[in-house]
């Protein structure tokens, strides 16, 4: 019977279906490693998963391993994707860096699967970021934008000399991953819970105090 134009052609179809096929994967893959680590693991589970043959995860990724990067650079891809949309180079210094502080703050709260891949590939030492050739170039255009602002608001005679964008963001991170990370022992220890509504609020507000006492001049 003769093709109708509607018809898709097979040449049409395959790549689509590839995309797909690999998207589904990866989705799997990144709750699977994030509820096991990736020694418990299991490729098993992530064909169930993601609804396909093991085979064809092993076609795409090649191993477990292989698999485990390609989802930490997915990870990696969507927070710095979505930093780029807070406009930081078009406010006010001071806006910038309070928007950074919430944006990574309930970012965190919101993925805490990407916590939980950080947690499982430093145990590694980061020895398969190590093999990533896009993870730092990702990196790249978050420092430029973050220097950028602070040397807007030196300028401005707001921000103190000097302060070097890495140390800077490192700071704002680890303010969040340290307290969400560790959220169930502290609230233990400190008998106080620390993830309910005002103790986020009151959190936040630490955070802001924190970075902008350090960064704006008296």
């Amino acid at each position: 019977m003769p093709r109708t134009p509607s018809t898709p052609r097979p040449a049409e179809t395959r790549p689509r279906d590839a995309d797909r096929s690999q998207k589904d994967i990866l989705d799997a893959a990144l709750r699977e490693f994030a509820d096991h680590g990736l020694g418990g693991a299991r490729m098993d589970r992530i064909a169930e998963r993601a609804d396909v043959n093991k085979r064809l995860i092993y076609y795409y990724f090649e191993s477990k391993e292989s698999l485990f990067l390609a989802v930490l650079e997915r990870a990696y891809e969507s927070i710095r994707g979505e930093e780029r949309q807070l406009s930081l180079s078009q406010v006010d210094p001071i806006e910038a860096i309070r928007r950074l502080i919430a944006f990574t703050w309930n970012y965190y709260i919101e993925h805490p699967e990407f916590l939980s891949l950080l947690g499982t590939e430093n145990l590694h030492r980061a020895r398969h970021l190590r093999r990533s050739t896009k993870v730092r170039s990702m990196h790249s255009p978050l420092v430029h934008t973050l220097a950028e602002v602070l040397e807007r608001g030196h300028k401005a005679g707001l921000f103190r000399a000097g302060v070097d964008p890495v140390q800077l963001y490192i700071s704002i991170a680890g303010l969040s991953y340290f307290y969400l990370g560790n959220c169930h022992t502290l609230s233990t220890i400190f008998d106080r819970d620390l993830m309910g509504a005002k103790a986020r609020l009151e959190r936040l507000s630490h955070m802001n105090d924190l970075v902008l006492g350090y960064l704006v001049r008296d």
